[in-house]
């Protein structure tokens, strides 16, 4: 399914239908890929370590796969989630065909819908210059109805959107968050704090050794290559609402040279602070994030 078709389905409100479709097809393509080995089918079993004892190996799973799991108790399988969603104004962007936001809200749809399969308990934050929801940490049907209506709401908040003003929002959750879980963000980390306060924002998320994965989302044609046509255009700020006229030739050079230097102090920070970086592309599939996930909460497992 292409991600037009995918956009005017979000554009119908059948959010949930469409995750669990991302979902099922990125599982039977991991039965196609060397990382089968990570498909919901062995959410409740680990990899044998050699010199444990044999009881509680499966066999049944050996039989298919070759390889040794053995079989998870309850208490090992359970896992707190913690999605953070960006729903400032500049998240809305581009106007046309899959948004920043609609790809952002379709990703944590199909995360849920991987956390549901699993047992996992799923809380959700959306914010933009302050907290404008924050849920509890919960596994049942009902809770993921509610996060999912929630979800489908807030494609729906452009008008209504806030600034992006992600470094004293990322401090506040981090206060929340009190036992160990697994962060995920999304946001295109368009803010005006110095990098040093982002950084230190970032940082925080890692307190009460948290996990966290920080998917930059970004629509590289246009905001990371400026792949515009040489001819006049008028650029509006989404935030600020500020106007600028130029060439994009005539600043695409520094532009991209900027904008990569940015990013890559980020992704060193993130990888001195043990946080997973994935720059998150809104022209690509969603593998790019459900991979990155289930790799993490298999190393949460051990």
């Amino acid at each position: 399914m292409s991600l037009i078709d995918r956009s005017e389905i979000l554009d119908a409100g059948n959010l949930e239908l469409l995750a669990r479709q991302v979902v099922e097809g990125f599982i039977t393509g991991l039965h196609k890929s060397p990382y089968h080995g990570f498909s919901v089918e062995f959410a409740e079993h680990r990899q044998y370590n050699s010199g444990e004892s044999i009881r509680n190996i499966d066999w049944k799973l050996f039989a298919r796969t070759e390889r040794l799991y053995v079989k998870r108790f309850e208490e090992e399988t359970n896992l707190r989630c913690v999605l953070l969603l960006d729903t400032s104004r500049s998240m809305f962007y581009p106007d046309t065909g899959m948004s920043k936001m609609k790809f952002s809200v379709l990703a944590a749809a199909s995360i849920m819908n991987l956390l549901k399969r699993q047992r996992d308990a799923v809380g959700l934050s959306l914010f933009s210059d302050t907290i404008e929801e924050q849920t509890d940490i919960r596994s049942s049907a009902t809770h993921h109805i509610n996060l999912l209506q929630k979800l489908t709401d807030s494609l729906q908040s452009k008008k209504t959107a806030g600034k992006t003003d992600i470094v004293p929002v990322l401090h506040e959750i981090a206060e929340r968050i009190h036992r160990r879980s697994m962060i995920v963000l999304f946001s295109d980390m368009f803010d005006q704090h110095p990098k040093e306060d982002l950084f230190g924002a970032l940082q925080h998320l890692k307190f009460n050794k948290h996990e966290v994965i920080v998917f930059h989302t970004s629509h590289h044609g246009f905001e990371k290559d400026f792949d515009f046509e040489d001819r006049p255009y008028t650029f509006t700020d989404m935030e600020s609402g500020e106007k600028v006229k130029l060439f994009p030739d005539e600043v695409r050079r520094s532009y991209r040279e900027q904008s990569e230097e940015f990013y890559k102090d980020i992704r060193l920070k993130c990888t001195q602070y043990h946080i997973d970086f994935v720059d998150a592309n809104v022209e690509e599939d969603l593998d790019q994030i459900l991979l990155p996930f289930l790799v993490k909460r298999q190393k949460m497992r051990g």
